[in-house]
């Protein structure tokens, strides 16, 4: 699947603009990642692009968001890696993230919310305006943006990053799509 389809499969099943602009930032920081690690750029983008294919029929029910997805993109004829990479990126099944895309996958999902909080609280509400050391300040503020698991963000350590280099590369993907993000 390339990635003109993938978007638009994205959008057929996900109405909601916000969540369509987070499978894009998670997009953005995969690719960025990708790249950094030497890996595919293109299938690392299609699991972040369709990791949350199926949140909105899930979003009351954790248990089968992902299940759901990876299911449905299986189907669709998605290579097995990104399947399996959208199955595990939520943790609540508690099954092993065995690839580098499962790990940056799990880790970048909860870090692309941090990055936009810390944005909009910022008084230009722009990516532009922000940098890491602000992220990583506003990570350590355990009561601000609570839906941002600082756990699953501190996995980046399974990747070999350490928090700042992950919130680093991770914002200057996203700045790099602030125009699409609307920030």
């Amino acid at each position: 699947m390339k990635r003109e389809e993938g978007y638009k499969l994205l959008n057929e099943n996900i109405k909601q603009r916000n969540l369509i602009k987070h499978c894009l930032a998670v997009e953005a920081v995969m690719e960025t990642l990708a790249e950094y690690f030497g890996e595919d750029k293109e299938k690392w983008g299609l699991a972040g692009l369709l990791h949350d294919i199926d949140y909105e029929e899930t979003a009351d029910d954790p248990e089968k968001h992902s299940l759901i997805g990876a299911e449905f993109l299986k189907d669709m004829g998605v290579p097995e890696d990104i399947v399996y990479a959208v199955k595990v990126h939520n943790g609540v099944h508690g099954l092993a993230r065995k690839s580098m895309m499962d790990k940056t996958l799990y880790a970048s999902d909860p870090l692309t919310g941090l990055i936009v909080a810390s944005a909009l609280i910022h008084p230009d509400k722009k990516l532009a305006a922000i940098d890491t050391d602000f992220v990583v300040k506003r990570y350590g503020e355990r009561s601000f943006a609570r839906g941002a698991d600082r756990e699953v963000i501190a996995s980046c350590s399974e990747m070999g990053l350490d928090l700042a280099e992950f919130i680093s590369l991770a914002l200057k993907a996203m700045q790099g799509i602030s125009g699409e993000l609307g920030l």
